[in-house]
């Protein structure tokens, strides 16, 4: 199931950061999750977050290659995500997952 839908009603799409770079997708979970596609000069960068977990950055020459990343990276946050949601939080299997999201997504 997606549960995900634009950050902040889509209002940041658009907007310029502090370096400059531009908001191109920007989508949130209601668990406490965010990611985000930026277009900088040099750059894209996809950045995730789950709120007191992981904060993690892609970086990415085109913004074709990051659109392709960031709905594989969203179905793969989505099954840490879903880790988090038990009625019991295994804190093992939720790192575990961490890391194998870094690894997967470096």
């Amino acid at each position: 199931m997606n549960n995900w839908f634009p950050y902040n009603e889509g209002l940041t799409i658009g907007a310029k950061g502090p370096e400059g770079d531009v908001i191109v997708m920007d989508e949130a979970h209601p668990i406490g999750a965010r990611i985000t596609i930026k277009q900088g000069e040099k750059y894209v960068s996809v950045a995730c977050n789950i709120y007191n977990w992981i904060n993690h950055t892609r970086f990415f020459g085109t913004l074709s290659e990051a659109k392709n990343e960031f709905g594989h990276m969203e179905a793969a946050l989505t099954e840490i995500i879903n880790l988090l949601s038990a009625r019991e939080v295994d804190k093992i299997k939720v790192w575990e997952a961490i890391s194998n999201f870094v690894r997967r997504y470096p």
